[in-house]
């Protein structure tokens, strides 16, 4: 079998990769019957000499692979026929601007497996960079709240050569009895908590949160229905909620009274209640400084994340009273980091924690009939599989 690994080449440029140098020694010492052709790249953020010096091809052409491994979509024309892919092809949602790629593929007779719906028996994601999103997104937090405060700086996740140096940079955060929210209990809010476990600040109770006061830091940590209530007032479960979102209304603004930062790490299903609306953040209660949206739902359940920021120019401020963007900077303007790509701050980390994964779930079903790679394939044979004929109206 011969795998390929691509060069990325959408915009903006993607720094990440599928295997690593060492991973990819590691398959073929594993799977003797594997070779590896990694395509030149000018912007992987492992370079063509680090895969040379591990033994690993690397060539212009990959046409010669049985399975491509790639990290966001590949260009229309540089798909190759009769191929078998793996990449985020953002198709499944029925998303417009990836409707001529899957078109593209099916007439190519293309073997399409996506990583987002890659799942266990329990129907659990097996791939992402969910944790590491959640890792710089909470560092972006503090790195904005720094900035907002005016109490210290950090030195951007980006020009970081790795986590280790990022993590250094923790040592220069100065907090007296701040008070932060953090949403959802997946691989984001996890990867988020990392960060905060690393700073020793203390999680406290959603009752202490929203009764006491504390001389230290402090930060709750808040699921789906702690902050969703039914209108008729009577016991809601998950379950019920995800099946009958709209008769739910959000209580978030009894916890952003006495809040400094909210850092949002969950998921958000359409037809659920918005945590705040524009309106809410014009209350006297409102006492946010700094909104991290991790999630990135822009116009959303997260009034103030307006549109998504960039690496580069990680915060905007959110004017409450003309609903515009403005100087975060400025006292009654909220700071809002955005960034919408945050695993690619830190590419080689965040590569190596996926490339794990793919490895130890995934690799070994490509010997096998496997019923996780079937139930992920999105279009084989010319067609669309059974498990994705919802799309069909969408490439009509």
């Amino acid at each position: 079998m011969n795998i390929g690994i691509l060069k990325e080449e959408k915009f903006p440029a993607d720094k990440r990769v599928a295997f690593s140098p060492n991973q990819c020694k590691k398959i073929i010492s594993l799977y003797p019957n594997i070779n590896i052709y990694v395509q030149k790249s000018d912007i992987r953020c492992y370079n063509d000499e680090e895969y040379i010096k591990s033994g690993i091809n690397v060539v212009d052409d990959v046409s010669n692979c049985d399975i491509l491994f790639g990290i966001k979509e590949v260009p229309k024309v540089k798909l190759i026929a009769n191929k078998t892919y793996f990449f985020f092809s953002h198709t499944i949602k029925e998303q417009e601007y990836n409707r001529d790629l899957l078109l593209k593929m099916i007439s190519l007779n293309i073997s399409m497996i996506d990583y987002e719906v890659l799942k266990s028996s329990n129907g659990n994601r097996l791939l992402g960079f969910g944790r590491f999103a959640g890792i710089v997104g909470a560092y972006n937090a503090f790195l904005t709240y720094g900035l907002k405060s005016k109490k210290y700086s950090l030195k951007p996740a980006y020009k970081c050569i790795d986590r280790i140096e990022m993590e250094q940079e923790l040592s220069n955060i100065k907090l007296n009895s701040e008070r932060f929210i953090i949403t959802g209990k997946g691989r984001v809010g996890l990867g988020i908590l990392e960060i905060f476990n690393l700073l020793d600040i203390k999680e406290i109770s959603k009752v202490d949160f929203l009764t006491k006061t504390f001389d230290y830091p402090v930060f709750v940590s808040l699921d789906t229905m702690d902050y969703n209530i039914r209108k008729d007032n009577l016991s809601g479960d998950f379950n019920h909620f995800i099946k009958n979102p709209s008769l739910y209304n959000s209580s978030f603004m009894k916890f952003v009274k006495n809040s400094d930062v909210f850092i949002a790490g969950h998921y958000y299903g359409s037809g659920s209640p918005f945590l705040f609306n524009r309106n809410d953040v014009k209350s006297f209660d409102f006492n946010l400084s700094v909104v991290a949206d991790v999630s990135c739902d822009i116009d959303g359940p997260v009034a103030t994340t307006i549109r998504p920021s960039t690496i580069s120019k990680p915060i905007y401020g959110y004017n409450p009273e003309t609903e515009k963007e403005d100087d975060f900077l400025k006292e009654n303007v909220i700071a809002v980091m955005a960034v919408d790509n945050l695993p690619c701050e830190l590419p080689k980390d965040s590569s190596e924690d996926f490339g794990v994964n793919l490895i130890e779930s995934i690799l070994p079903l490509l010997f096998v009939e496997s019923d996780i790679i079937e139930k992920a394939t999105i279009c084989k044979d010319g067609d669309l599989t059974k498990y994705f004929e919802y799309l069909r109206d969408y490439i009509s």
